[in-house]
């Protein structure tokens, strides 16, 4: 009989924003001991208010708990610079902003301070796993796991291979996956991934039709709900995601696959204008 996959012992998270928040609540319930880098004290300080949080509503769900009888502070601690992660660590996650040079910038840095033994992965959404890969000593070890939001419910982990990624990498990041309840699917590195890249296509064309007064966001959402069994509408996904994010993402996009992928113009006035989405209270919807 196979043994049930378990999380590993020791994981790092590097950046502590609502994806960096997310990965880290969902590795402390799984029975990993989580050291979260976050340089900024109050988004420290909010990222583990949301930890505890999240950890006490899916108690209120009737989640199985793990380890009890630790409290948050003794599972997830903050620190506020990289040297700061244990070098006994068995996975360092990056999950800062979507900016090349500074994902490159931390996973370097990371590598300095944990063992050869360490994965090291990214959560990006789109960037190209082998450029980053291409700063790091042992690329072997490194790979994208690319989580959704909110990480915490969300079902899947899109793991993204490097053409150096390792097998025990990737057999690792499979296993912890598992253990966290989520399945996986593996791609190669492509600009966008497999799941990017197809969501924001969709997500581009509902704004277009945002834009061109073909229907409003309430109907193109209940349009994809009902008549094609999305959970969310794409607009609705959008404001989730936020705007600001969907914008870089398309950025990227439109500079490696071309003109399909260019943002619209209503994308970058609402981002302009500071309506990112559900963390900003206005997006496409009203929050």
């Amino acid at each position: 009989m196979t043994s049930a996959p378990t999380a590993p012992p020791v994981v790092g998270v590097i950046g502590g924003g609502r994806m960096g928040a997310g990965v880290a609540q969902s590795f402390a319930a799984a029975g990993s001991r989580v050291v979260v880098v976050e340089r900024d004290g109050g988004a420290a300080a909010a990222a583990l208010e949301r930890i505890a949080r999240g950890l006490g509503k899916a108690a209120e769900r009737g989640a199985p708990a793990v380890a009890p009888d630790l409290g948050v502070p003794d599972r997830v601690t903050v620190v506020s610079a990289i040297a700061g992660l244990p070098r006994d660590c068995d996975l360092v996650v990056e999950a800062v902003p979507e900016d090349a040079a500074l994902k490159a910038e931390v996973l370097a840095a990371a590598e300095q301070v944990v063992t050869d033994g360490c994965v090291l992965a990214s959560n990006t959404s789109s960037l190209s796993v082998t450029e980053l890969a291409a700063v790091l000593k042992h690329p072997g070890r490194f790979l994208g796991m690319h989580f959704f939001n909110p990480v915490p419910v969300s079902a899947l982990v899109e793991l993204v291979l490097a053409p150096a990624t390792g097998a025990t990498a990737l057999g690792a990041a499979i296993r912890w996956t598992h253990a966290l309840g989520k399945q996986d699917v593996v791609v190669r590195d492509s600009p966008g991934f497999a799941s990017s890249r197809l969501g924001l296509a969709l997500g581009l064309e509902a704004i277009r039709m945002v834009e061109e007064g073909v229907a409003d966001p309430e109907a193109i959402d209940t349009a994809m709900r009902l008549g094609y069994r999305h959970p969310l509408g794409p607009l609705r996904l959008t404001d989730m995601v936020g705007l600001d994010v969907r914008l870089a993402i398309a950025e990227h996009l439109h500079a490696t696959l071309g003109e399909r992928f260019a943002p619209p113009r209503l994308l970058r006035d609402k981002v302009a204008r500071g309506e990112l989405g559900r963390k900003s209270g206005q997006g496409f919807h009203r929050w």
